[in-house]
């Protein structure tokens, strides 16, 4: 199953630029692995001043957590609703991601999930080089989609 940028904004919370995943690599119950070159996109819109800080690395984690939620509701999108309610564990090791050539690779491991909410673990990685990791967890609703 190839799943592409259209496949994952109508699994998250997020539309337009503000997708930043393209594709999916590899998924199952527990994980999910994506890719993207969104980080070197002149429209991406979490860049300031053209520069997209480290510390942007855990929308795209987060990002990685809601798609792998919507693909196990069934793609309904429906496993995806939710607000971040903490970060923790959170290691940038990069200072600016804009500056990076080629794809970044998203992965995202489900460590709880229930009713009322999710933890995710994830990790971005440029080649072999960690350029970010850490946890997020979700708190289960309905957030208003964003363009």
């Amino acid at each position: 199953m190839s799943l592409g940028r259209e496949d994952i904004a109508a699994l998250i919370p997020h539309r337009g630029a503000m997708c930043l995943l393209e594709r999916v690599l590899e998924w199952d119950a527990r994980h999910i692995v994506l890719a993207t070159r969104t980080h070197a996109a002149p429209d991406n819109p979490l860049k300031l001043g053209g520069r997209l800080r480290a510390i942007h690395a855990c929308e795209y984690g987060a990002q990685a957590a809601a798609a792998h939620g919507g693909l196990l509701a069934g793609g309904s999108g429906a496993g995806a609703s939710g607000m971040i309610v903490t970060l923790r564990n959170v290691r940038l090791c990069q200072g600016d991601l804009h500056e990076l050539h080629g794809e970044l690779i998203v992965e995202a491991e489900q460590l709880l999930g229930g009713a009322e909410g999710w933890q995710y673990a994830f990790h971005l990685r440029h080649g072999a080089t960690v350029l970010a990791s850490g946890r997020v967890t979700v708190m289960a609703g309905r957030p208003a989609r964003s363009a």
